[in-house]
């Protein structure tokens, strides 16, 4: 008998959380933290330790009932930097497909890795851990889904393994970041600790949870090799979207439209680091390259834009499942109920001994990226707290970015609240609660892990130079 998988569509789950959302606003007494303007970004507000307080009855509010639906919009427009992303991206590696340079590539690349896949599966761990690890790339790497899901199914391995490929790495290497500007630096300079202090050891940690991290999918994806049927996906439709073209030959315009595509992510890597460049940058360098590239291929305007509005078209799932994911805190907030849920878990940790009280912080951080699923909203908000929390506990400051960091980035794999993880999950049309299963046991082993590397920082820290 085949076994059978309930798998809820992803839009209708994230679409309950929202709905659940409001209903958590009816039942969750209202409060406030104070805030003041961060001392380097004037723009970005810090809470304020210690000023929790409950809203006064006037101040109260009392969401309609059809709120949930006002949520949903002020969600579309609150990420419509990430939808603008999805829809140009999309359109873009569609005439990119055009070219017929993409699927050439590709397909040489199987030539020559079809029986070395861990190549490519370690690859790929290197390159998305270190972006994360270094700068806090995230949002580039959505663009590379459909890329790598179409490197996969003909290396006979499926959806599910390129979302891991990428998904994996890239929440490691935020969890462990040693230098990320939009996680870890923020909170170490929260807590007072010096900036980029214990790089090394994250570096350590990090190919530690890289190893645990590439067993658990290199194992599953041999596993599809030998058997297809034993894909967790095995009843999602690729045939549309991920075929191989007719011809695959590599030709020097083919070449010279691959060298702009990746010159054109490493301007970006570049102007990242040293600019500040984000997603508005990364949407003018993807029409840049686009219209390069079909310079390059001679395609005709017409092809170009038909290319163009065709990958957008395909687009339109993975970007409304980003505005509903989005929606969540939108509720959340416009019921003035985070802070209350932020400040009462915080609550259980006081009184607790430090090595208890550290593994409460990984807990609540975990949590909070439930409800807060943005690195830098989180780190504002949760930080002010958390670091006069571990004063009282003793537990040692650098031991509090770290729980932060954990809670932050290992999370960041599976949150539905998640912009970048729902999104990238539509395009790799990978259901989330197939995603959810497979990586249940993998982040069991990660945050038992973590636990075990939160102990050892309070009392070894600083030997290990935290």
């Amino acid at each position: 008998m085949t076994k059978r998988h309930i798998n809820i569509d992803s839009l209708v789950l994230i679409f309950s959380f929202v709905v659940f959302a409001q209903v958590l606003s009816y039942l969750v007494p209202q409060g406030v933290f104070d805030r003041t303007p961060f001392p380097d970004n004037p723009d970005r507000m810090m809470v304020v330790a210690g000023t929790y307080q409950a809203v006064a009855d006037e101040a109260e509010v009392t969401l309609p009932l059809w709120h949930f639906l006002i949520g949903v919009t002020k969600g579309l427009a609150d990420a419509q930097d990430i939808i603008f992303l999805i829809f140009l991206v999309g359109g873009v590696i569609e005439v990119l497909r055009k070219t017929g340079a993409v699927d050439a590539a590709l397909h040489g690349a199987v030539a020559r890795l079809g029986h070395s896949p861990w190549i490519l599966v370690l690859g790929c761990f290197v390159m998305f851990s270190l972006g994360s690890f270094t700068i806090g790339m995230g949002e580039e790497y959505v663009p590379l889904i459909p890329i790598i899901v179409t490197m996969c199914l003909a290396m006979r391995m499926d959806g599910l393994t390129a979302m891991g490929m990428v998904w994996i790495p890239y929440g490691i290497g935020w969890g462990c970041a040693g230098i990320n500007p939009f996680g870890v630096l923020i909170a170490q300079n929260l807590a007072g600790v010096p900036l980029t202090s214990g790089w090394a050891f994250r570096l350590v940690m990090m190919l530690v949870f890289l190893a645990v991290g590439f067993h658990h999918l290199y194992r599953y994806a041999m596993k599809v090799r030998r058997d297809p049927s034993q894909s967790l996906v095995a009843d999602v439709d690729y045939s549309q979207g991920f075929e191989a073209p007719a011809d695959i030959s590599m030709t020097p315009v083919r070449w010279a439209i691959l060298v702009v595509f990746m010159g054109g992510l490493v301007l970006f890597v570049y102007g990242t680091a040293n600019y500040g460049w984000y997603i508005s940058e990364l949407n003018a360098l993807f029409l840049g390259i686009g219209l390069v590239a079909a310079f390059l291929a001679r395609l005709s305007p017409s092809e170009t834009s038909q290319s163009f509005i065709q990958g957008a078209a395909q687009m339109a799932a993975p970007a409304l499942i980003v505005g509903f994911a989005r929606a969540i805190a939108i509720v959340l907030q416009d019921g003035q109920i985070i802070d209350t849920i932020v400040h009462s878990i915080a609550g259980l940790l006081e009184g607790l001994p430090a090595e208890v009280s550290a593994i409460g912080m990984l807990i609540v951080q975990s949590l909070c990226n439930f409800f807060i699923p943005s690195g830098t909203g989180q780190a504002f908000v949760t930080m002010p707290i958390m670091s006069p929390l571990a004063t009282l506990t003793g537990v040692p400051q650098q031991t509090a970015v770290l729980a932060f960091q954990f809670g932050d980035g290992f999370t960041n794999m599976v949150v539905p609240t998640s912009a970048l993880v729902m999104g990238a999950l539509a395009l790799g049309r990978v259901p989330y609660t197939v995603w959810f299963r497979f990586m249940l046991p993998l982040m069991l082993k990660i945050l038992a892990l973590s636990a075990i590397f939160i102990v050892i920082s309070i009392h070894f820290g600083g030997v290990l130079g935290l």
